[in-house]
């Protein structure tokens, strides 16, 4: 009876020294594409004019770091808002890397060269 005393209490510290499961990711995939089609749907509300012009940003976090590429958009926008929403996408991508471990391959995303209208839209010129 001894014995089974000394067992049952050595199984009770053992489950005391357990590691908690690790929590799920705080962001999802979904959370990261919900607010990247907010970003797009915003950009694409502004037309694009040769006299207002583009600029691009760079846009996602690669677990090696760097943005994933870049967004383009029309100067029309507003700027502070539009970083805003992006450094907030960019900071979701990084957190969800480190939470899930995510890996890439680590090639650098090459900002655009030239920037225009194509078709009525903000876009690379090739």
């Amino acid at each position: 009876m001894k014995h089974l005393i000394k067992l049952f209490v050595l199984v009770l510290l053992l489950q005391s020294f357990q590691c908690e499961e690790d929590n799920p990711s705080t962001i999802t995939p979904e959370d990261l594409n919900l607010k990247k089609s907010e970003i797009e749907a915003y950009i694409a509300t502004f037309p694009c004019e040769e006299e207002i012009g583009c600029n691009f940003i760079a846009f996602g976090s690669k677990p090696c770091g760097g943005p994933w590429g870049y967004l383009v958009f029309s100067n029309a926008v507003d700027l502070e808002f539009l970083t805003a929403e992006v450094l907030e996408y960019n900071e979701m991508q990084h957190q969800f890397n480190l939470e899930t471990g995510a890996v890439s391959d680590c090639a650098v995303a090459v900002p655009p060269t030239a920037v225009g209208c194509v078709d009525g839209i903000c876009g690379i010129i090739e």
